[in-house]
Order: structure tokens, then C-alpha cells, then sequence
């Protein structure tokens, strides 16, 4: 088995990118109730601060900070996918699986594994929150991020702390790549 070294600096910042199998689904929006019940579950046993999320119709980008002391993020990352997907029906999930996944009990909705990466310094940071809240644009769903129905960047709107018009300075829809 694989040993995957992976930087875990204690109450760090990190970026995530997780992915569905099939990623021309659209579960992940078509069930968000389920993914946010997932998420809210497990960040209450295992708090972080989420710095930005975007939801898209098959894979999802955040930004988190991790309590001092506290580099467990894959567990959390574990626990939402296991929760959600305990919570769609049947249906969405493939019909047959490959002997390795049904060796570790899994269900075949999500890629096995995520990207996640450690935020070093403000640039770095504002770069990956642009990511997220740019993700809709980028991908043709939505003109605007505020436009997305499915990202944090409607919290930071709330607040007063971003415009509505907010595009990360992009203009050509690229928000940091």
C-alpha cells in the first residue's frame, strides 16, 4: 500500500480539491442538502475554519484553517464523503465496482484520493480563495461568482467584506490558475 507523504504543519491553512468519480455528475448540487448536512456533522465533532468552499456540480474547492495543534484533515475530508455518501440513494451509485473498492467498503462516488495544498503567505492565500469563488465562472456555469448559488463568497457579500461584483481581479475568468 501506497505511503503518500504529505505536508501537515499543525494549524495550518490548506486548499482542497475533491472530485466525484463521474465527473460529468451533478450529484453533488442535485444533493447538496445531504452534502451540507455531511459537512456540518463532521466539522461539528472536528471543527476548522473555512476560509472560502465552492460547491460545483462534481467536485468541490475550500479553503480551511485548522485549529492549533491540528493537522487532521483527511479525516474530515473521510467523514464528509462517508457521510454523504451514506446519504444518497442507491441509485446514484455505480453498478459494479472493482474488487479494490469494494475491499475498502467503498461505494465508488468519490475519487479515492484529493489535491490538498498548504497555504505559505497572503498572495498564496487571496490566489486559492479567487480559485474557489471563480470556479463557477470558469467553468461556463455562472457570469459572476456571486451569481454561483453554491459558494461562501455569499457570506463574505453579507458581511460587507467583498462586492458583489467581486472577480478577484480576473477578467479573462483564469482567478489565479
Amino acid at each position: 500500500m501506497p505511503n503518500y507523504r504529505r505536508l501537515r504543519p499543525p494549524g495550518a491553512t490548506y486548499f482542497f480539491t475533491l472530485a466525484l468519480q463521474d465527473r460529468g455528475s451533478d450529484l453533488l448540487i442535485s444533493h447538496i442538502h445531504d452534502l451540507r448536512a455531511a459537512y456540518a456533522a463532521t466539522i461539528r465533532d472536528m471543527p476548522v475554519r473555512c476560509e472560502a468552499i465552492v460547491v460545483l456540480p462534481d467536485h468541490l474547492h475550500a479553503v480551511w484553517t485548522l485549529p492549533l495543534g491540528d493537522s487532521v484533515y483527511s479525516e474530515r475530508w473521510r467523514k464528509i464523503k462517508a457521510r454523504f455518501s451514506r446519504a444518497v440513494d442507491r441509485a446514484h451509485r455505480p453498478l459494479h465496482l472493482p474488487a479494490s473498492k469494494v475491499s475498502k467498503r467503498e461505494c465508488g462516488i468519490w475519487q479515492r484520493r484529493f489535491w490538498e495544498h498548504v497555504i505559505r503567505d497572503d498572495a498564496d492565500y487571496r490566489r486559492h480563495v479567487s480559485v474557489c469563488w471563480g470556479n463557477p465562472v470558469r467553468h461556463g456555469l455562472v457570469p459572476r461568482p456571486a451569481d454561483w448559488p453554491h459558494s461562501s463568497i455569499h457570506r463574505e457579500i453579507g458581511k460587507g467584506l467583498v462586492p458583489p461584483d467581486w472577480t478577484g481581479g480576473q477578467q479573462d475568468g483564469r482567478f489565479g490558475e
